[in-house]
């Protein structure tokens, strides 16, 4: 199967779901222990999340799963958050810091080597591809990248994760109103939590690719899994309520940040 599915659209927005994937190719599977097996830290139903909510918008899709080789961190294995503790380019244990792997079956440098080339380099082929397709056509891109993790983690933060986690790199992977447009819609909900640049400040591919003085803008949008799941351990399955009210929230986000495009373009 293809590492990434992409269709095209032609808004200005373009979704990019790195984590949804949950293929695992036989070398991998058959070294995977029981805990690696449940693939605990997909991001659940995200792409279902975001499915119709922005009219001709592009989506970027990865088809495997991130314990394959993790597409939101740096190909050169350097920490997004030095001294925080994470996981790796390919994830030796959970977020809770348990072991996927069976016991001597764990990767090796060959391992990296392999799904650099066959899984992480032709997604952000793909990726790039799109983020200057849409800018030629609209004289700016803004990627947002769709991410969702369990509320409660306490290897990775203390206490409960907000439900929205806008990440933009302090304010450097996009333009000011695109931050701000943001920030006031996820606000405006008064049974939501919301942070900017918490925990979750953006991951490689929202810093790698958000450049606002190229055209290019980047948002990171890390959402609570309680805030749109039934529950956070398997079956991993979505809450309808819970879901349907964070799909109206995410359509008002989006469609604010395609109408804005126009405000960007520098004559």
């Amino acid at each position: 199967m293809q590492p990434v599915r992409v269709e095209r659209g032609n808004s200005p927005v373009i979704l990019a779901f790195p984590h949804v994937g949950t293929d695992l190719p036989i070398e991998v599977a058959d070294r995977l222990n029981e805990e690696g097996r449940l693939l605990r830290d997909t991001d659940w139903h995200i792409h279902r999340l975001y499915d119709g909510l922005l009219p001709g918008v592009t989506t970027v899709t990865a088809t495997q799963s991130r314990y394959v080789i993790d597409l939101n961190r740096d190909p050169s294995g350097v920490s997004l958050y030095p001294g925080q503790t994470t996981t790796g380019l390919i994830p030796l244990t959970t977020f809770d810091n348990v072991p996927i792997w069976r016991e001597g079956r764990e990767p090796a440098d060959q391992d990296k080597d392999h799904w650099l080339n066959t899984v992480h380099r032709p997604y952000h082929d793909a990726l790039s591809a799109e983020i200057a397709r849409v800018r030629a056509i609209h004289g700016a891109a803004i990627l947002y990248d769709c991410h969702s993790i369990r509320s409660h983690i306490p290897w990775l933060f203390d206490g409960r994760l907000p439900d929205f986690n806008i990440g933009t790199d302090g304010g450097a992977t996009c333009a000011p109103e695109l931050e701000a447009e943001t920030l006031r819609i996820c606000q405006a909900s008064a049974d939501h939590s919301t942070v900017l640049n918490g925990r979750f400040r953006g991951g490689w591919t929202t810093r790698h690719y958000g450049h606002p003085e190229t055209g290019v803008h980047a948002i990171q949008m890390e959402l609570a899994q309680i805030s749109h799941l039934a529950g956070e351990e398997p079956p991993f399955e979505l809450h309808p309520a819970r879901s349907t009210r964070m799909r109206e929230i995410l359509a008002d986000i989006l469609n604010a940040l395609a109408g804005l495009v126009p405000r960007l373009i520098r004559p």
